[in-house]
């Protein structure tokens, strides 16, 4: 009954901080030329990946524990669980191109392309969100209603990825999979990519027998490389325990369900879900340039507001002296009038 009424409450606060959030990224990115890095190329298509899911599928998924089943029929089964995959894909793919980015900015600074580098990353990101498509694709294939029958007729509607002459092996399975695909193999490349990194950052020499210039831009990467790192840590909170309980719930349960687990059950759904709205909140608190962007953003927005109310406190008071000259006109007409 708790999470009847709590989960609703926190869908409902990721719902509102990730839709304003990640469209803030997406227009800061798209309105200011000089946002447009590779970097935050791949940011914009995480924020849009992330404002896909929350558009979609957190509405349906916010009343999973307060709804005695699923009302919402087959096709919205079918697609939740789509954008939920596509989503997920596009994040942890897109957080290791990010990595891979920093690696090549950091360890092969000097490496020149040939074509224009927001055109690469363009074509990159498009690549991964096909990619992530096609796995996705996978999940909806699997998506069915089930209707459960109890022992005293009653029935409940079980939006599920399986068949239930698969559920044995087949859950465990795919949930393996995913564990494997959409966790297990991006960290550690992500991993591996931080290492050598770290190393070629903090064990060089110090930035004094260097020049202010070169300095100054090894600074600057550092500071993007822990932003993406930052960023996937976030990731590894958010769905680290998700991907802990399906392996432990499909594999390895066996009806030793308790409130331990059904407490892990309802946090890790929550996290899950709240990994879309806190890359922004990322953003806000250690990118300087989106800092300043979302200041910038409020300004515009306070100046604007203070502006119309400006005017229409100006018009008020031109409204209330033209009727205050009226008035008085009025009166002295009245008073001649009187006199003659």
């Amino acid at each position: 009954m708790v999470s009847a009424y709590v989960v609703p409450v926190v869908f409902s606060l990721i719902f509102l901080v990730g839709v304003v959030g990640n469209s803030l990224v997406i227009f800061i990115i798209l309105r200011n030329k000089a946002m447009r890095t590779t970097p935050n190329i791949f940011i914009g298509s995480l924020a849009l990946g992330d404002l896909l899911l929350l558009l979609v599928p957190v509405p349906f998924y916010g009343m999973i524990y307060t709804l005695p089943d699923w009302p919402h029929g087959e096709f919205l089964c079918r697609l939740t669980g789509f954008l939920v995959t596509l989503s997920l894909g596009v994040s942890i793919f897109t957080l290791t191109a990010l990595s891979a980015d920093r690696y090549m900015a950091i360890m092969h600074p000097m490496k020149r392309y040939t074509d224009s580098p927001t055109i690469r990353t363009v074509v990159i990101a498009v690549v991964i969100w096909l990619v992530a498509a096609v796995f996705a694709s996978v999940e909806r294939s699997l998506r069915n209603i089930q209707i459960h029958q109890f022992d005293d007729d009653a029935s409940m509607r079980i939006c599920n990825s399986y068949h239930e002459e698969w559920k044995v092996w087949f859950m465990c399975f795919r949930t393996s999979m995913r564990f494997v695909v959409y966790f297990v193999v991006p960290i550690v490349i992500i991993g591996v990519l931080y290492l050598l990194m770290a190393r070629s950052l903090w064990t060089s020499g110090s930035f004094s027998q260097q020049s202010e210039a070169a300095a100054r831009q090894i600074e600057t990467r550092r500071k993007v490389a822990i932003l993406v790192l930052s960023i996937v840590v976030l990731f590894v909170i958010c769905w680290l325990p998700r991907h802990i309980f399906m392996l432990w719930f499909f594999c390895t349960s066996y009806g030793s369900y308790n409130m331990f687990w059904h407490v892990l059950k309802i946090v890790s759904f929550c996290l899950s879900f709240m990994n879309s709205c806190v890359n922004p909140l990322a953003l806000y608190l250690l990118s300087d340039q989106f800092r300043r962007h979302f200041h910038q953003l409020i300004r515009c927005n306070c100046t604007s507001e203070n502006n119309t109310l400006r005017r229409q406190s100006t018009s008020r008071r031109g409204t209330e002296q033209f009727t205050v000259e009226l008035e008085a006109e009025s009166q002295t007409l009245t008073t001649m009038s009187g006199t003659k």
